[in-house]
């Protein structure tokens, strides 16, 4: 099941480019750092930024609540949470209306552009100012700067706009961004990569995934069938039988019960199974729930093929990579544990491998990569970053063959095809009454270098260097509600509460509070419900909700 990491921006980006194009900011001249902080989930880019800063001309803006360390060098839209649609639609009135987009590369490569020509016109800075907390002067000066300094790469958060009731809509706000100033196809913009050329091994004969047919973008874009159902209908199916019943599950290389929203739920849609596997290095809090637990490999101790796509600036750059030590104990790889059980349910002939070089020889088929990969160890490049001036007559993979900023695909499912701004589900404007109750808005899933999601906490090391999840909030918010550092606080909302100890910083807007993600002892996730959902990826709303702080 997928629809709660960032499969939402894929999809925006899909939608309007055919393909998935990748940030690529290594030689931008503005970068744009949109709800993200390299310092905790992407160090290399951050070093990149600063070296890049220090040798000069290099233009940074930060859009996010928080002041993050690079934002002392940068224009810092300390925005409100939820509201970044909003942002990018007065943007694009400003780029559109003080004609600073690129009239060349719209032109040729765009369709729609009439249309968002006048559909954004009500969305002027001035409109977007009570919204986002943003002076209007500064958004358009942002604009400008986006606009004239080419070119310029927005790096969008990791999850970060994607968990919003109008997550695939933000992410399509970046999109005509990036479009109509021509920072598409070129260095320093958004390029395509080409995918790595593996053999297809999917079984052929499939039922429909979970929430096919209610959600049909997201599980069959023009035809793609996606290979995942959407998880935020599992419990709903494990408990009510709707719109199926589903009574057994096996959870590999996850930790739902504390990763994902509406913690409980989820919970107690697993522990009503009728049978339940987990395959997991560790007793994870949802490997206890199973009545089975198969202990797989960690990377140590198996080999094979090691790729990124899409979380590496678009590097098309493979390697295979071998086991350091034999498998600890009774643990397995996981290529052997699916082979094993495929055989044992009499699917051996989809599962045929014996071995690591086997399962290699299966996904990578006799040619060039083969043979870069295997003549270096250190790995190959499989391709090269796509570029419109390669191919200034390229078709793309839309159905008009060019980038749709206007969506003919939304459209015909009945949704905008053009980016709206909603309001989170829960806000100040949205949501008046509990707004009364809950005064503060919530925000989730900062990142620490330390952890990855729900990982590494058993590690001394580095559970020395953070020991505790801390609720970071202003000093202002924090005095107001009788709170102060290193003061235990209970953090209420409309779903649940929990306990965390409060670090106070002035880096945070006011009226703001920030926890982690991924504690079991102290998990966000049980604040957060599933009431409101994202219309065309069912993507929970719960990067922005409504919360009340009290001494605990």
């Amino acid at each position: 099941v997928e629809n709660i990491c960032y499969r939402s921006r894929i999809l925006a980006r899909q939608i309007t480019f055919g393909r998935y194009p990748l940030d690529d900011p290594a030689a931008a001249r503005c970068i744009v750092l949109w709800g993200h902080n390299p310092d905790g989930a992407k160090g290399m880019l951050g070093q990149t930024i600063r070296r890049r800063l220090a040798e000069g001309g290099l233009e940074l803006v930060v859009v996010n609540p928080r002041r993050i360390p690079l934002a002392e060098k940068a224009y810092h839209l300390p925005i409100r949470p939820g509201t970044d649609a909003a942002l990018g639609l007065a943007m694009l009135n400003v780029i559109i209306n003080e004609d600073l987009y690129d009239k060349e590369f719209v032109e040729k490569y765009t369709i729609g552009f009439p249309q968002l020509v006048e559909h954004v016109q009500p969305y002027t800075p001035e409109w977007a100012q009570d919204i986002t907390w943003l002076p209007a002067a500064d958004i358009k000066a942002v604009s400008r700067i986006f606009a004239q300094t080419r070119p310029a790469c927005i790096v969008q958060g990791i999850n970060s706009l994607d968990q919003h009731k109008n997550g695939l809509q933000n992410s399509r706000v970046l999109s005509l961004l990036q479009a109509v100033t021509g920072n598409v196809g070129v260095p320093g913009g958004w390029v395509t990569v080409p995918r790595i050329p593996l053999a297809n091994l999917s079984l052929k004969d499939r039922e429909k995934p979970l929430g096919a047919d209610d959600f049909p973008i997201f599980s069959a874009l023009w035809g793609r069938q996606a290979p995942f159902g959407i998880a935020t209908l599992f419990p709903q199916a494990a408990l009510e039988g709707k719109p199926y019943p589903i009574r057994a599950s096996i959870v590999t290389a996850a930790n739902p019960v504390v990763s994902f929203p509406a913690a409980r739920l989820f919970k107690d849609a697993f522990a009503s199974l009728d049978f339940m596997v987990c395959i997991d290095p560790f007793l994870t809090e949802t490997a206890e729930l199973a009545d089975v637990v198969l202990p797989a490999a960690t990377f140590l101790e198996k080999g094979g093929l090691a790729y990124v796509y899409g979380v590496v600036h678009g590097e098309p750059y493979a390697m295979i990579h071998h086991k350091v030590i034999e498998p600890v104990g009774e643990s397995w790889p996981d290529w052997k544990i699916w082979s094993e059980l495929a055989r044992r349910l009499g699917l051996g002939e989809y599962f045929p491998w014996r071995t690591e070089e086997e399962v290699v020889d299966a996904l990578v088929q006799p040619g060039p990569l083969k043979e870069a990969i295997t003549a270096n160890p250190l790995g190959g490049y499989y391709g090269r970053k796509e570029y419109f001036a390669d191919n200034p007559d390229r078709k793309l993979g839309t159905p008009s063959g060019k980038i749709e900023l206007y969506s003919e695909t939304l459209k015909g499912y009945g949704y905008d095809p053009l980016p709206v701004y909603q309001e989170p589900g829960q806000s100040p404007v949205a949501t008046p009454q509990l707004h009364e109750k809950y005064p503060l808005i919530l925000i989730s899933g900062s990142r620490v270098q330390e952890f990855t999601h729900t990982q590494q906490r058993q590690v001394p090391a580095l559970r020395n260097r953070v020991p505790e999840p801390l609720a970071e909030m202003h000093p202002s918010t924090a005095a107001r509600y009788r709170l102060a550092d290193g003061v235990m606080a209970r953090i209420e909302t409309r779903a649940g509460q929990m306990r965390m100890r409060v670090r106070t910083t002035e880096e945070l807007a006011p009226g703001v509070v920030s926890v982690p993600h991924g504690w079991s002892q102290a998990n966000v996730n049980l604040l957060v419900d599933m009431e409101v959902l994202d219309p065309i990826t069912a993507y929970p709303d719960f990067k922005a909700l409504l919360c009340r702080v009290e001494p605990a």
